[in-house]
């Protein structure tokens, strides 16, 4: 692990310090606001920043200054968020629901300086939008990035901007001045799929061009709890938050898909979809053998989903196909097909939930839970095959008997 702990209750004294001299009465007034015409009410707030507290890892005791950061810290951060070699779909997953969610309203708060997508300005006007941003608030910025770069041949195979600036030139030319660095999605967090073999733009994601400390919000497309608990871990702290190896947040991105996936009990059990539409399916049996990569796989998806929590990937039927790993797109395909070089061991003879009968002798002495389920699958496969060579052998030894009388 890069930055695996932080002491926050250490913390606390120069959190508070923060609180004290950035927060604003008019700021916190505007944000509720804000709220309530969206349709939420001051006890919706402090629910949803109850879970963010949970889900940032940090003690009960930040929950009140979670919610205090959020609505009256001014003046508020600025975000430029620039778009490169990609699909738009991180924005899209981020902005695009039913009704407008918590997260929009805390992100319509935040002083977004510059996005391609959403402003109305173009060309020229554009641009120069762009550069009175960089100004304006050089040093202080949050740049978020969306897409990968194309590095090949000096990056001309992707130019932006009335000045047909190449991605390359863009993010070189304005993350020298970003205080944070976060990349949106798997594009800028790692190449995406601009990056997979064979890669003819040369693309990559953000670190591997710039080398400094980035935070990697990946995923095709991350979640939108991912995004604003790590703005929200920047705005309370001043700093990003622990990260792991791939940069990447570890409140967000600590735990294996697997771990805490809805059908986890179906896996153990050895329950298995074993083709489209059957009747495991119908069950919700465990999706592996259709090609999940959830045991491959780091990501909260189970816990926060999609749309306000609506569903996710699993829930609705299809594998996880690892879109949060550094090149997914080559190391995971095929996509329905289990990984054979990943070396899981799938339950046997009925999974944990076999009976002690079924099981007869070959269990005698394994106590499963202490040994692990796969553990468990494979010694007890073991013995099996022991056993039935025994038995074999001993069938060998008889008739070879019976022939020589």
């Amino acid at each position: 692990m890069k930055k695996d702990t932080l002491d926050y209750e250490a913390l606390l004294p120069e959190v508070d310090e923060r609180l004290k001299n950035s927060c604003s009465k008019e700021q916190e007034q505007l944000f509720y606001n804000n709220l309530k015409e969206a349709g939420f009410t001051r006890r919706d707030f402090l629910k949803w920043t109850s879970m963010i507290t949970a889900a940032l890892t940090l003690p009960p005791i930040f929950e009140p200054r979670v919610a205090k950061a959020i609505a009256a810290i001014a003046p508020r951060p600025t975000v430029i968020w620039l778009h490169f070699a990609e699909c738009t779909g991180c924005t899209e997953s981020f902005l695009r629901t039913i009704n407008p969610s918590i997260e929009q309203v805390i992100f319509d708060t935040v002083n977004l300086a510059f996005h391609d997508t959403l402003m109305m300005a173009s060309g020229k006007r554009a641009e120069e939008a762009l550069d009175s941003a960089i100004a304006k608030y050089k040093g202080n910025y949050i740049l978020v990035v969306e897409g990968g770069i194309p590095t090949k041949d000096d990056g001309i195979y992707l130019r932006i901007g009335s000045n047909a600036e190449t991605g390359l030139q863009r993010l070189k030319r304005i993350s020298k001045d970003a205080k944070y660095i976060v990349n949106f999605g798997t594009c800028s967090s790692f190449g995406g799929v601009q990056a997979a073999y064979p890669n003819p733009t040369g693309a990559k994601g953000v670190h591997d061009i710039l080398g400094c400390e980035v935070v990697n919000v990946s995923g095709c497309p991350p979640n939108a709890v991912n995004m604003i608990g790590t703005l929200v871990h920047i705005l309370l702290f001043d700093r990003v938050p622990p990260l792991d190896l791939s940069y990447r947040p570890i409140w967000a991105y600590g735990g294996r898909i697997h771990d805490n996936c809805e059908r986890r009990a179906h896996f153990d059990a050895g329950e298995f979809v074993q083709e489209w539409g059957d009747e495991g399916a119908k069950k919700g049996w465990c999706l592996y053998k259709m090609g999940c990569k959830g045991p491959l796989t780091y990501n909260n998806c189970p816990r926060y989903r999609f749309n306000q929590g609506t569903n996710w990937p699993v829930g609705a039927g299809h594998g996880c196909i690892g879109c949060s790993e550094p090149n997914f797109w080559d190391t995971m395909a095929p996509f329905e097909e289990p990984n054979d070089k990943a070396g899981i061991r799938i339950p046997a003879f009925g999974g944990v939930e076999a009976t002690s009968d079924a099981i007869g002798e070959l269990v005698t002495g394994i106590t499963i839970g202490a040994v692990g389920v796969h553990a468990a699958g494979s010694i007890i496969k073991a013995k099996a095959e022991k056993k039935k060579k025994e038995e074999e052998k001993n069938k060998n030894d008889q008739n070879n008997t019976g022939e020589n009388k």
